[in-house]
């Protein structure tokens, strides 16, 4: 699959953010009740944070999933474990539909991954989903995480866990 990356637009992307993450399949974006104008207001949040940044995936062309970066030492995470340098923090979302495709999901995330990784100070992404979200955890484990710990956050109960370059190198080799 042919993905490629582009910085989101928070006022031309926020109608189709929303049909996203309003979704009943999206529970875990947390903004099921989300207005359109909420959604904008989020990502124009995001879109002038320096340590928080949102881009769609396209796929040929067609935007497929969103996908955020954080520094984990100023965002998400802070005060919840000792970051290092290299520490990059992710959130991905594919968007539910009604002709899913095998393998796209893991195909999207392997895709986030080697974005992040083809940054040179990337040494290791952070990523902390709700416990309750067994599916991402598993595919997680699949591309190379490793689960560290449970911790508490102000919106939900998650499974701190972290992926090195080479352990993403070997879980794609594999």
């Amino acid at each position: 699959m042919n993905f490629t990356f582009r910085p989101l637009d928070p006022l031309t992307d926020a109608e189709l953010l929303h049909s996203w993450v309003t979704h009943p399949k999206a529970a875990f974006w947390m903004m099921q009740d989300a207005r359109l104008e909420d959604v904008e207001r989020a990502y124009m949040e995001i879109a002038a944070d320096e340590h928080h940044h949102a881009l769609l995936g396209l796929l040929d062309g067609e935007p497929a999933f969103l996908m955020e970066r954080y520094d984990p030492a100023h965002r998400e995470l802070v005060g919840l474990y000792e970051p290092e340098a290299g520490d990059v923090g992710m959130h991905f979302l594919v968007p539910a539909t009604d002709t899913p495709v095998h393998g796209f999901t893991r195909a999207v995330i392997t895709a986030v991954l080697a974005h992040l990784f083809a940054d040179p100070t990337t040494h290791r992404i952070v990523v902390e989903p709700d416990l309750r979200n067994t599916a991402v955890h598993a595919l997680n484990e699949a591309v190379g995480f490793r689960p560290e710990r449970e911790i508490r956050k102000p919106e939900k109960a998650a499974l701190l866990s972290f992926c090195t370059r080479a352990r993403f190198e070997r879980a794609v080799a594999a």
